[in-house]
């Protein structure tokens, strides 16, 4: 329980101290199509474009912070979906809800 405390610890003050980091927003793509990538699933998982494990890891949580400000993690899983990598981070949202959401992580994972 201490090693998990310790370790939530480091990551808000990584997340703190970080510059902000690229996440998917395709300039071409239609509004409609922005709003589908909203990690509700696998197709709808949001694109990370980082080409490093600790800046793509950075990026997921500052997602979620600027997303779900206030959010309380409940667990994270690596998922291979269609031969690619996944993280699946649930949370329970600052109101209460628990919500899954999905991230691409084909663009870092495995990359240091």
């Amino acid at each position: 329980m201490k090693k998990t405390i310790f370790l939530t610890c480091i990551l808000v003050f990584i997340i703190a101290c970080s510059t902000s980091r690229t996440t998917e927003k395709n300039d071409h793509s239609t509004n409609k199509e922005q709003h589908i990538r909203d990690g509700s699933s696998f197709e709808n998982a949001i694109i990370i474009k980082e080409h490093s494990e600790s800046k793509g890891v950075d990026a997921e949580y500052i997602w979620l912070h600027e997303n779900f400000p206030g959010y309380k993690l409940i667990g994270q899983y690596l998922l291979n979906n269609n031969k690619k990598p996944f993280d699946k981070l649930d949370i329970q949202t600052a109101d209460g809800q628990s919500k899954s959401l999905y991230f691409d992580i084909s663009n870092f994972f495995g990359k240091l």
